[in-house]
C-alpha cells in the first residue's frame, strides 16, 4: 500500500481517537456539573487534530464532534433527531466554530512548517554555498553530496561534475549497494530533473519537473531501480556533471520545496566549476605573463650583460692577434687575463641563468648528504682569497656546529654568491665578518659587510630575479640573479633567507638550514 495513503489513514484514525477523548471528557463534566456550554471542549479535538494531522482530518474531526455530541448528549439520545428545535443551533455553532477553528489551525500549521521547511531550505543552500569555497573540488563535492544525503534522507549520492574540463571530481556517499545503483544508472536510464523557468525581476524561479528519458534497451532497468533520480548539472545549456539520488526504499517522491532545494544545488555547482575553471585559466595567463616577463628579462640580460664581457674578449684577443704591433710579455699577459676574466664572468652569469630557470620551472632537486657547514665555509673562503685579498674576512665558527644534510654543491653556491656580493660592496681594507650559530632546529649562517647598507625601500625585493639596487646612488650593474639564485636554493633546502641592515653600518645577509639529527649508522664526510 502507498506509504502517502497509509499515512492518511492513520491521520483520520488519529482524529477520530482525539475526538473519542473529547466526547469522554465532555461525558465526565457533565455527570458532575451541569455546564451548558460542555460541546466547545470539542473544540480542542479539533485544534490537537489540526495541529498534528493537517487540514483533512481537522474538518473531519468537527463533524465527527457534531455528530458525537448530538447522539450522546442531545435528547433523544443515541439518534441524530433533536427534540428540542433550540438545540440544533448549538450543534450547528459547534460544527460552523469547529470547521472554522480547524482551517485556521491547519493554516498556522502549514504557514509554521512551511516557514521551517524554507529556514531548513535556505540553511543548507548556505552550507552548500560554505562548501563550494573550498579549494580543493574533490573534498568540497564530497562535503555537498554527504549534506543533501542526510539532508534528503536518501541511501546514497553519486556526484560527478567537470565532463570534459580539466576540473573533474567525482563524490560517492551512501550505503555501497545503492552507490553501485547509482553509478550504473549514468547512461542507462535516468528520472532527470528539467531545469525550469529562470527567475525575473517580478517572478521567482520555480523547479523543473521530473522527466523520465529510458532508453528501449533498458525499460526493464527502470522498473527495477524507480529509486534512482538525476539532477543535471549544466553551464551554458551544456550538461558537465550530474548529481545522481538514490532514495529509500518505499521513500515518498521529493517535493516541490525539494526539487527547488536540488535545482539550487545543481546551479551553485555549476558556478564553482565554472569559477574553477575561469581561475586555472587566470592562473595560467598569469603563469604566461611571468614567462614572458622572464624571457624578456632573460633577453635584456644577455643583450646587455653579456655584451660588455664578449665585447672585452673580442677586443683582447684581436689585439693578441695583430701582426703589425708588437706586444710585450706583459701586456700579452694583461690581455690574456683580461679574455680569462670575463669569460668567468660569462661563465657565472650563464650559470645562475641556467640555476634560475630550474628554480623557476620546480625541478631543483638538491642532492643531498652529511657534510660540515664549517669546513665547507672555510673552503669557500681560501677559494676566493685572491678576490679578498683587499679585504679581512673573519671567520667566527664555534665548534659544537652539528652536520647537515644538504647540497654540497648548492651550498657552496649560495655562499659564493653571498661572500662574492660582500666583497663587491666593501671598500679595500674593511671588514667582512661569517660568522655560524645553532639555534633550536636550525643553524643560522650570517655573512656581514661594511659598506654602505641597503636603501631600506628595496631591501624587500633584494631577492627578486633581475632586480638590481643601487650602490652609493650610482646606476646599478650586474645582472640582479645572485642573490635570487641564491634564494631558490636555500628554500629548496628547507632554509629561510633576508637581509638587514647593520647599526653600524652595512648589511647582513643571513640563512638557515635545517639541523637534523644525524642517525649513529650514517657516516659524516670528513
Amino acid at each position: 500500500m502507498n506509504a502517502r495513503l497509509i499515512r492518511g489513514i492513520e491521520n483520520y484514525a488519529l482524529a477520530a481517537g482525539f475526538t473519542a477523548v473529547a466526547t469522554g471528557i465532555v461525558a465526565l463534566v457533565r455527570e458532575f456539573a451541569d455546564v451548558s456550554n460542555a460541546s466547545m471542549l470539542y473544540l480542542l479535538a479539533v485544534l490537537a487534530s489540526a495541529v498534528l494531522c493537517g487540514r483533512g482530518p481537522a474538518v473531519f474531526a468537527a463533524v465527527l464532534s457534531f455528530f458525537s455530541f448530538d447522539l450522546f448528549f442531545v435528547e433523544p439520545h443515541y439518534t441524530v433527531t433533536v427534540s428540542d428545535a433550540n438545540e440544533w443551533v448549538g450543534l450547528l455553532l459547534l460544527l460552523v466554530t469547529g470547521i472554522i477553528t480547524g482551517h485556521l489551525a491547519a493554516a498556522l500549521r502549514d504557514s509554521a512548517r512551511d516557514a521551517q521547511r524554507r529556514e531548513r531550505e535556505a540553511v543548507v543552500m548556505y552550507d552548500v554555498v560554505r562548501l563550494m569555497v573550498e579549494p580543493d573540488i574533490q573534498r568540497a563535492l564530497t562535503a555537498i553530496a554527504e549534506r543533501l544525503r542526510a539532508e534528503l534522507r536518501l541511501s546514497a549520492v553519486h556526484a560527478i561534475v567537470g565532463g570534459q574540463t580539466v576540473i573533474r571530481a567525482q563524490a560517492d556517499v551512501g550505503d555501497s549497494e545503492a552507490v553501485i545503483l547509482a553509478r550504473d544508472a549514468i547512461g542507462r536510464t535516468e528520472m532527470m530533473l528539467g531545469t525550469g523557468n529562470a527567475p525575473t525581476a517580478a517572478t521567482a524561479a520555480k523547479p523543473g519537473r521530473w522527466i523520465r528519458i529510458v532508453a528501449p534497451q533498458h525499460r526493464e532497468f527502470l522498473r527495477r531501480n524507480d529509486r534512482v533520480q538525476t539532477v543535471p548539472v549544466r553551464i551554458s545549456g551544456k550538461q558537465v556533471g550530474s548529481i545522481v539520488l538514490v532514495r529509500e526504499p518505499g521513500s515518498a517522491p521529493f517535493t516541490r520545496e525539494q526539487d527547488r532545494l536540488l535545482s539550487a544545488v545543481a546551479e551553485q555547482l555549476s558556478h564553482m566549476i565554472e569559477r574553477l575553471r575561469l581561475q586555472a585559466a587566470a592562473n595560467e595567463a598569469e603563469v604566461l605573463r611571468r614567462t614572458d616577463e622572464l624571457r624578456t628579462a632573460l633577453l635584456n640580460a644577455v643583450s646587455h650583460d653579456f655584451r660588455t664581457p664578449l665585447s672585452s674578449i673580442i677586443a683582447s684577443a684581436g689585439s693578441l692577434l695583430q701582426d703589425d704591433v708588437r706586444w710585450t710579455e706583459a701586456e700579452r699577459a694583461e690581455f690574456a687575463q683580461a679574455i680569462e676574466d670575463e669569460a668567468q664572468r660569462m661563465n657565472r652569469l650563464v650559470g645562475n641563468l641556467l640555476d634560475l630557470s630550474r628554480i623557476e620551472a620546480g625541478s631543483l632537486k638538491p642532492d643531498k648528504g652529511w657534510y660540515d657547514i664549517g669546513s665547507l665555509i672555510e673552503e669557500v673562503v681560501g677559494r676566493l682569497q685572491f678576490l679578498a685579498s683587499s679585504h679581512k674576512v673573519v671567520l667566527d665558527l664555534p665548534d659544537n656546529l652539528p652536520p647537515l644534510n644538504f647540497d654540497y654543491v648548492e651550498i657552496d653556491q649560495v655562499i659564493s654568491n653571498l661572500l662574492e656580493n660582500a666583497i663587491k660592496h666593501t671598500p679595500p681594507g674593511s671588514e667582512i665578518r661569517i660568522h655560524a650559530t645553532v639555534a633550536e632546529q636550525e643553524v643560522r649562517i650570517e655573512v656581514e659587510d661594511s659598506g654602505d647598507g641597503v636603501a631600506p625601500e628595496v631591501i624587500s625585493r633584494l631577492f627578486e630575479p633581475f632586480f638590481r639596487a643601487p650602490t652609493n646612488g650610482q646606476r646599478a650593474t650586474g645582472a640582479g640573479l645572485g642573490l635570487a639564485v641564491v634564494k631558490g636554493l636555500v628554500e629548496a633546502h628547507g632554509g629561510r633567507i633576508w637581509a638587514e641592515n647593520l647599526e653600524r653600518g652595512g648589511a647582513r645577509f643571513v640563512f638557515t638550514l635545517p639541523a637534523n639529527v644525524v642517525a649513529a649508522s650514517e657516516k659524516v664526510p670528513a
